[in-house]
């Protein structure tokens, strides 16, 4: 297979992580014999310092001729005064926007050996294996508003075509999985949510063999908590998606391992680490890559359709931190922490023990 990969590695430890994770896409190119074409663009605060725009047309260009994108992190305080339209956030809302990924898909997953990391109890986090299915391009994040001195409005609209599209897609993911399906809402209070409960209803005749259950928003973000094994596949709207998915990143005890995928209904997608930026370890070479290497596993999975390839680097993942090695994030006391270089090389081993270094890296 030959595909070309758009990579952004974007701001603070963006580079490192993204670097790492290239390595070891070229590590099962190597592996498998496919090969993979990396092309390098700015996105965020480095595109603002160099084009004075979060998203400038090179990159736009550049992700329209690939076939998928990786994406490090954006933002930090250097940027934190500018003017809206000029801060590192909005260039990836825009790439959202242009490409219309309107499908985020976050996985969340114990890890044997972090258990004693979560701040849940031991049996509520062992045996938790969900996905959360976050509708990215509608709602109060894209609806209209206003602010004057005295007082404020943001707009919360969803038209039956994006509620649709996003529940289908869970639907599929539910099949793939376990085939149960949490529609979450707010049906008891909102308009949007009695027409998302209302097509989930419709929906369901067509997925006969996934189990549908609706859950307001507010008990599933208790549950989360008390009884996060219980769920499979959650399916919710843009800033219910955002709230209980970053609530969910907690249980496997850190940032450092979760992974997401923003996509669109031809499986382009562009995927990145749940974590951000990180300025304030930026340059040292400590960053944990494993939540960027797992996003490429997953951009392997659902855009390139390769699941042995997608396997292959999640056992690694899973055989490096079972063998002890962590960066120092996750290093429990008394343990030798791995720099960002050394515990990519971890995994790497893992993969292909015959890998030679792909000089590509070196652009990051």
């Amino acid at each position: 297979m030959e595909k070309k990969i758009t990579a952004l590695p974007g701001d603070g430890i963006g580079p490192e992580v993204v670097a790492s994770a290239v390595e070891v896409l070229q590590a099962i190119a190597q592996k498998y014999n496919h090969t993979f074409h990396i092309a390098v663009g700015a996105i965020g605060g480095a595109a603002i310092d160099q084009f004075n725009d979060p998203l400038p047309k090179e990159t736009i260009t550049l992700c329209e001729e690939s076939d998928a994108i990786l994406l490090g992190a954006v933002g930090g305080p250097k940027w934190d005064n500018n003017p809206s339209e000029l801060r590192p956030e909005k260039g990836l809302l825009r790439i959202r926007k242009h490409f219309d990924l309107f499908s985020n898909l976050r996985p969340v997953q114990a890890i044997p050996s972090m258990l004693a990391s979560s701040p849940l109890k031991e049996e509520n986090v062992k045996d938790v294996d969900l996905l959360i299915v976050r509708e990215l391009t509608g709602g109060l994040y894209f609806g209209d508003r206003q602010r004057s001195e005295t007082d404020a409005f943001d707009t919360l609209s969803y038209t039956r075509n994006e509620i649709e599209r996003i529940v289908d897609n869970a639907f599929q993911m539910a099949r793939l999985r376990r085939k149960k399906l949490t529609s979450v809402d707010k049906a008891n209070v909102l308009d949007t949510s009695r027409l998302w409960r209302q097509i989930v209803e419709e929906k369901k005749v067509h997925y006969p063999d996934v189990e549908v259950e609706h859950s307001l928003v507010d008990s599933t973000a208790m549950k989360l908590i008390t009884n996060p094994s219980a769920y499979d596949v959650i399916v919710t709207e843009n800033m219910f998606g955002d709230i209980l998915s970053d609530e969910a990143s907690v249980i496997t005890g850190s940032l450092g391992v979760l992974p997401s995928a923003s996509m669109r209904g031809d499986n382009f997608g562009l995927y990145e680490p749940v974590h951000g930026s990180a300025p304030e370890i930026a340059g040292l070479g400590i960053a944990n890559p494993a939540a960027t290497i797992l996003s490429a596993a997953m951009l392997l999975r659902y855009t390139f359709e390769l699941g042995e390839e997608a396997t292959a680097i999640e056992e690694a993942v899973a055989r490096t931190f079972a063998a002890g090695h962590f960066t120092g994030d996750m290093a429990p006391k008394g343990t030798q922490a791995l720099s960002t270089n050394d515990w990519t090389e971890k995994v790497i081993a893992e993969i292909n023990p015959a890998y030679v270094s792909d000089a590509m890296t070196s652009l990051f």
